[in-house]
């Protein structure tokens, strides 16, 4: 099953896509993303400098504004 990279405070979002059979890893830090399949973040974390360093080749989807079922079907479609 995918590997999905999930932001500590999407609790929600985490249990979520472990009912659904997804392997999950907490992103702490910019390593963690390494090797994830999709990664799920908040969107508060704004770069205000512009700089951005590719971590994943997999697909980052803004938990901003969704419910965890809602984020649930963006990760499948992206895994598709």
């Amino acid at each position: 099953m995918a590997k999905i990279g999930v932001e500590q405070s999407l609790t929600d979002v985490q249990q979520a896509l472990q009912e659904k059979g997804y392997e999950i890893v907490q992103l702490r830090q910019e390593s963690d993303a390494q090797g994830c399949d999709c990664c799920v973040v908040t969107g508060q974390d704004n770069n205000i400098m512009g700089i951005s360093n590719v971590v994943t080749a997999g697909s980052v989807i803004e938990a901003s504004g969704m419910t965890a079922e809602e984020v649930c079907q963006q990760v499948q479609s992206k895994l598709q």
